[in-house]
């Protein structure tokens, strides 16, 4: 396993995560919220995640179904990881909030975020 640093542009909102030494798969969604932030999805377990700043900077947004917990950061806006309601135990990291996401060995998976049911159905 290798600990990976990130976080928010301000830097109110910093984690580690473990991620294994090998290479890992991002997902690239294309749902309404994904496409519009970027976001490239690394998935973790909740014991593999950990905030590392004060939880007190983090603002919560919820849609849809409500079951995703999409967290930002209240001061610049970077959402660098949520809850999603693929994983409600683990928590999504957007690659991209990684310190050294460049060296980060990765294979990027498109998901098919639009048709989220079955996309997701797909992937068990």
């Amino acid at each position: 396993m290798t600990t990976l640093e990130g976080g928010c542009h301000c830097s109110a909102v910093r984690f580690k995560v473990e991620v294994p030494a090998e290479p890992v798969s991002l997902l690239d969604c294309n749902c309404s919220i994904c496409a519009k932030t970027g976001f490239l999805h690394l998935i973790v377990e909740g014991d593999a995640f950990t905030l590392t700043t004060d939880s007190t900077a983090l603002r919560e947004y919820s849609f849809g179904s409500g079951k995703a917990r999409h967290l930002f950061c209240g001061t610049c806006g970077i959402k660098s990881f949520y809850v999603p309601r693929s994983h409600p135990d683990g928590y999504s990291v957007n690659a991209r909030c990684l310190d050294d996401f460049a060296a980060l060995e990765c294979n990027i998976v498109p998901f098919d975020g639009q048709n989220w049911d079955a996309a997701r159905a797909a992937l068990d």
